[in-house]
């Protein structure tokens, strides 16, 4: 098993972190903060509705995908033969999934409907049976990947376009459901958010067809990224990562500055969308990942020193992602505090901003005493309990 690198947790740690400026609306509207009616929006709850939409929305998960898939390349280590020590490996990796599986299960049933532990752990499975593989057969699975996705993606532009240029009605029944979600998140009772939860994880697993293998190919592309050392020896890689800089920069940074004009033009009037909105509902589907791709090369590129602050979230970051869930329903949702029904867009980004910040606190006190975050330390147990 390879050390643990500073990189990599800080890393995960801003994952984690930008997963939650994007969570925090799905606790309060559901599904689309796109669709609900935002009469007399101040200045600054349109700078937070534009800064989400530009520079976290689709842009942290496949940080932390492809994480995950750099995760099962260092845990099998350098085992690359058929033989008892690599599956013995895989079959610990297979109990990591299991109770990875159990654990996105309960978080998307009783915490958070758009949980993405179910989906890791299912498309987990699927990479577990790579393991070994040399690197010339992954290339063909990462080609292969690629122009599934592609097709998907076109798929996903075209009812996009059928979605949102349907005509004004189609738009009052979309904000009409939105408005029905966020009276019950914000106002309901305890059964009438759990309903309403699983609902919206029902929902959530259906759109599987389309994640799951945007998933597995951001895995795939974090296990090259091991198996090269462009993870693990940043240092020598250095003239690569610095063109996936510039390239993420050059294309990304365009693609997501658009869709965050788009977005909040959207939800100033969704009446009169801009145009070209469902095209780029698609295109921030290839934006998101492209400055994704930048950030993780700016840190690859960063100095040492860098990254020490955010290490520790990263190491607890299971931890820390079911604890965003159980203080976001607490704070926002009808049978807590009931914030969510008053609270702006803007203070809505003030909540995780002071959530950030007692986290990262907390992980830097808890790991002075501690060799791994609560929610890791259960995991690790279960794994090695058979």
């Amino acid at each position: 098993m390879a050390a643990r690198s500073t990189r990599i947790d800080a890393l995960r740690g801003l994952a984690v972190f930008g997963i939650l400026l994007v969570n925090v609306w799905g606790f309060v509207y559901g599904f689309s903060l796109y669709n609900y009616p935002a009469n007399g929006l101040t200045a600054i709850d349109k700078l937070a509705v534009f800064v989400v939409a530009a520079f976290a929305e689709q842009k942290f998960y496949p940080i932390f995908a492809f994480l995950f898939g750099a995760g099962f390349a260092l845990q099998t280590g350098r085992l690359r033969a058929p033989g008892p020590a690599l599956e013995a490996r895989k079959a610990t990796y297979r109990r990591r999934l299991q109770w990875l599986l159990g654990c996105g299960l309960l978080h998307g049933t009783l915490l958070w409907f758009g949980d993405i532990l179910f989906a890791y752990s299912l498309t987990g499975f699927w990479l577990a049976y790579k393991a070994g593989r040399p690197l010339a057969q992954l290339g063909r699975t990462l080609r292969i990947l690629v122009i599934v996705n592609a097709i998907i993606l076109a798929i996903y532009a075209a009812l996009s376009w059928s979605i949102f240029d349907a005509g004004v009605d189609a738009v009052i029944a979309r904000q009409q459901v939105t408005e029905t979600t966020h009276a019950i998140y914000t106002h309901g009772s305890w059964g009438q958010v759990a309903r309403q939860r699983m609902t919206d994880f029902g929902v959530n697993i259906s759109g599987f067809v389309i994640f799951l293998p945007r998933l597995a190919l951001l895995f795939l592309l974090g296990v090259f990224a091991v198996r090269l050392g462009w993870l693990t020896r940043p240092q020598r890689h250095r003239p690569a990562w610095r063109k996936v800089l510039w390239l993420g920069l050059a294309l990304g940074l365009p693609l997501n500055f658009l869709w965050g004009m788009v977005a909040l033009a959207n939800v100033i009037d969704p009446f009169d969308p801009p145009a070209g909105f469902a095209l780029m509902v698609a295109l921030v589907d290839i934006g998101g990942p492209l400055l994704a791709a930048a950030l993780v090369a700016l840190f690859m590129l960063a100095r040492d020193g860098f990254c020490w602050w955010l290490a520790p979230v990263g190491r607890m970051a299971l931890t820390n992602y079911l604890c965003q869930s159980v203080i976001l329903m607490l704070l926002l949702q009808g049978f807590g505090l009931g914030l969510g029904a008053a609270l702006a867009h803007a203070q809505l980004l003030g909540v995780c901003l002071g959530i950030m910040l007692v986290q990262l606190l907390f992980c830097h006190w808890w790991l002075a005493s501690h060799t791994q975050g609560p929610a890791e330390a259960l995991w690790r147990r279960y794994t090695e309990a058979r």
